[in-house]
C-alpha cells in the first residue's frame, strides 16, 4: 500500500487514494508493469516497418493472411531469412533460399512455385521479418 501527505498549507492531495479494506490479494506483488511491445518487437525504430500480409503462399511457416509483420530494413538479409523483396515491382513476402542453381524466393506452402532469382530479375531485398503477430 502507498501512503500519500498532503502538502503542508497547499489543501491539495496528490491523487485518489485506494485502500483495501479486505485482505491484500497476493497476485499484487506479481503484478508487472504495463506491456509495451514495442520494447520486445522492435530494436530500431528508424527502421522498423509493420506489414499486413496478404495472401498465403507463406502458411507454412505460420504467416497467414492478414498478420501483422514487424520488419526491419537495417538488418542484411542471409539465406533461411523470411524477407519483404521487391520482384519485378511488387512486393512479396518469401524466405531466401540457396539452391545449387543460385538464389531463390521460397514459399511455405506446397500450391505455390518458388522464384529463382536469375540476373535477368528485377529484384530488391526491401527487409527481413522479424516477427509475426498473428490473431489466434
Amino acid at each position: 500500500m502507498r501512503t500519500f501527505r498532503p502538502e503542508v498549507g497547499s489543501g491539495r492531495w496528490p491523487g485518489r487514494i485506494s485502500v483495501p479494506a479486505g485482505f491484500p490479494s497476493p497476485a499484487e506483488e506479481y503484478l508487472e508493469k504495463r506491456l509495451d511491445l514495442n520494447e520486445h518487437l522492435v530494436a530500431r525504430p528508424e527502421a522498423t516497418y509493420f506489414v499486413r500480409v496478404s495472401g498465403d503462399s507463406m502458411i507454412g511457416a505460420g504467416i497467414h493472411h492478414g498478420d501483422l509483420l514487424v520488419v526491419d530494413r537495417s538488418v542484411d538479409p542471409r539465406t533461411g531469412n523470411v524477407i519483404i523483396a521487391l520482384v519485378d515491382g511488387e512486393f512479396t513476402v518469401k524466405q531466401l533460399r540457396r539452391t545449387p542453381l543460385g538464389l531463390e524466393l521460397a514459399p511455405e506452402n506446397p500450391e505455390y512455385t518458388a522464384i529463382p532469382l536469375t540476373d535477368d530479375t528485377d529484384f530488391l531485398v526491401w527487409g527481413v521479418v522479424l516477427h509475426v503477430v498473428h490473431k489466434v
